[in-house]
């Protein structure tokens, strides 16, 4: 390594590379494919390419991260008066490692959050109500508060007892009870009744939200709480990846700097009341009109967001602070809601199992089947559930980042410019690509003009399954992952290995020998936690497997037991459920009857701790091959032709020869 360059990582694309010492910013950000607006061409007349310089120590890179490490502001940049903290990528050079925010209004190529709203009937029982209710004028004989007036109204329609007032209203309740009729909301979930907002006469919608926390991306959904309908929905990718692209390395940086779990709840709190602005504004509401709201994540999100520290999580035996469910108050969090707004987050299961899997359980959980069901939430950690009926068990296994795109060569999460689908002819190994915001597919001839406005930027998640599992069925990968050099141009000598050139273009698209090992690492992490979870249910097989979260979605279930990611199914009994954690949030937002299952679904599913299992070991060793040497795939089979079972150095001996 020269020891003049130094390392520069973007966030949230998560592309890094090493550059000379002088280096402008915007330059490196160009050589990685990593786009930041310029209108002016990085001659320092637009400003449009700010960027912001996340400070503290980064055990994963090895680097600390300083906004020294970029020269000093210059003329151009007093000019343009940028904000503090901020920088116009074309004017810093690289002085030292980086860790560099792209924030989004600069970004061109914002990451594209795929976690709709799916449809689901919920039956209706929500713990905020509408009651309306009329009030005489205030007499001398019966000298009592507007407010305990208004109690004892309500009380004596017979629903409520026990009524109390939220201290957040005793400013406002007096001019709205003299108007004679009223509208009340009434939140009662396990507690007693409280009135939490009030109108003068009829009002006739109330609000609420269902967030789902990834560690990569944030989606939250608006949903009328008299109607069950989601009316809004957006999403953002989680701010935190500019800490730490998987979530051991975001608790190192809370153990590593001092102000880190400030900045991470920070952060995600921001991103939070962000989208709760836009969701409100998609709709003509304020967000201050919003009354309810639950929040699902995994525990180390769970516990950011709560501003608790998560540092107990990264060592055995992995405590959590708190498991059962909490209910808060917006007003305790931050939260720009209702100032007497209620929040409910359902339990965490175990230490690296969270309520974003209680959720999924919820929502689509294997308790539902008397088949052997699979549940497989796909993220940066594999959150697992399988069971039946009798028995469900549950266990996260670390996937690590490389199925966002990250740790990938050319690598990205899912946004315009994204290679998203990939085929290779196995005869003349010639690919054919889909490009997230483009809609055709295409090989490089006349393709050039096509995305001539998006531009092919890098290789998302879904995009380096299939091609990982193309080359093998291609003969062009083996079985144990190396690159034959076949008669291709495509397949080149890079050192002792060899890469394929998936992508000839202003960028350069290789899939490389590291690469291919990554995919490895992942699919064998995850395969080897679903097997542990079947050990201990005492099955060799799995009846049917649902895939969940914004990546589950978009990967074809061939692909996935093509590589060995999930074990032999009938490929018609694997699905794709979407995102079923924000289902199961939204659930437990529409529903009390759903909360009070979610927390004896919880408590019933047995954990399995995948770090303290020797045999996650021994399956994550046999899972590294492909489709994977721990069983055979017989439904596979019937899908895909297979290449041969054949060392890796005699298929390439034949290869060559034919």
């Amino acid at each position: 390594m020269d020891s003049e360059e130094r390392l520069v990582v973007f966030q949230p694309s998560g592309r890094r590379g090493r550059f000379a010492i002088g280096t402008p910013l915007l330059d490196a950000a160009r050589a990685l494919g990593v786009y930041i607006e310029s209108v002016c061409g990085g001659r320092a007349m637009c400003a449009r390419c700010q960027i912001e310089v996340t400070e503290g120590q980064f055990d994963k890179h090895g680097i600390t991260s300083r906004a020294d490490h970029l020269s000093p502001p210059g003329d151009s940049e007093r000019r343009w008066r940028v904000p503090p903290g901020r920088r116009m990528s074309c004017q810093a050079r690289i002085m030292g490692d980086l860790v560099v925010d792209v924030p989004s209004e600069f970004a061109v190529n914002r990451q594209v959050v795929r976690k709709r709203a799916e449809t689901r009937r919920i039956a209706l029982d929500t713990a905020t109500k509408l009651v309306r209710v009329s009030l005489p004028q205030a007499e001398m004989e019966h000298p009592i508060g507007d407010a305990d007036r208004l109690i004892e109204a309500i009380e004596a329609q017979g629903t409520y007892r026990g009524l109390t007032l939220d201290t957040a209203l005793l400013t406002t309740v007096q001019p709205i009870v003299q108007s004679g009729e009223i509208t009340a909301a009434i939140h009662q979930d396990t507690g007693p009744p409280c009135i939490i907002a009030l109108w003068p006469g009829v009002h006739t919608s109330i609000f609420g939200v269902a967030f789902d926390i990834g560690s990569t991306t944030i989606a939250g959904h608006l949903v009328d709480l008299t109607t069950g309908r989601a009316v809004a929905s957006a999403g953002t990718a989680n701010p935190q990846i500019r800490f730490g692209e998987d979530l051991m390395s975001r608790v190192s940086y809370v153990m590593m700097n001092p102000d880190g779990l400030g900045s991470l709840t920070e952060a995600v709190r921001g991103a939070i009341a962000t989208l709760i602005s836009r969701l409100a504004g998609q709709v003509g509401i304020a967000a201050s009109d919003i009354l309810e709201a639950v929040f699902v994540g995994n525990p180390v999100m769970h516990h950011l967001f709560l501003g608790i520290d998560p540092s107990p999580l990264g060592q055995a035996p992995f405590a959590l602070a708190v498991s059962g469910a909490l209910r808060l108050q917006a007003r305790d969090l931050d939260l720009p809601l209702h100032p007497a707004a209620r929040v409910y987050l359902p339990p965490c299961i175990a230490g690296h199992v969270g309520a974003d899997a209680a959720a999924v359980a919820l929502a689509e959980g294997p308790q539902g089947h008397d088949e052997v069901t699979l549940v497989i939430d796909v993220g940066t950690n594999a959150e697992i559930l399988l069971g039946n009926r009798a028995r469900v068990l549950a266990a996260s296994s670390p996937t690590g980042p490389a199925f966002e795109g990250a740790q990938i060569s050319a690598g990205q999460r899912a946004a315009p410019g994204a290679i998203e689908r990939v085929r290779i002819d196995p005869v003349t190994f010639e690919p054919r690509i889909k490009v997230l915001g483009v809609d055709p597919w295409s090989d490089e001839a006349g393709f050039a003009e096509a995305t001539l406005a998006t531009g092919i930027t890098g290789i998302c998640g879904s995009g380096i399954i299939e091609a990982v599992a193309e080359l093998f069925l291609a003969g062009v990968v083996a079985a144990d992952g190396t690159i034959n050099p076949v008669a291709s141009d495509r397949v080149r000598p890079q050192g002792r290995t060899f890469d394929y050139v998936l992508w000839r273009g202003e960028i350069e698209i290789a899939v490389t020998q590291t690469d291919i090992r990554a995919i490895q690492l992942a699919k064998g992490a995850l395969y080897a936690g679903a097997r542990l979870l079947m050990d201990h249910l005492g099955v060799d097989h799995v009846e049917r497997i649902k895939l969940a979260g914004a990546f589950g979605s978009y990967i074809e279930p061939k692909y996935a037991m093509v590589l060995g990611m999930i074990p032999d199914c009938p490929l018609d009994r694997v699905t794709s459920i979407g995102n079923a954690a924000g289902t199961g949030a939204r659930m437990a937002l529409l529903s009390r009857t759903h909360r009070a299952e979610i927390e004896a679904l919880v408590r019933r599913v047995e954990k399995i701790e995948t770090a303290l299992e020797p045999r996650f070991q021994e399956h994550f060793v046999s899972a590294m091959a492909m489709p994977n040497a721990i069983e055979p795939f017989p439904h596979l089979a019937l899908a895909v032709t297979l290449p041969a079972a054949a060392p890796a150095r005699e298929r390439r001996t034949n290869r060559r020869r034919g």
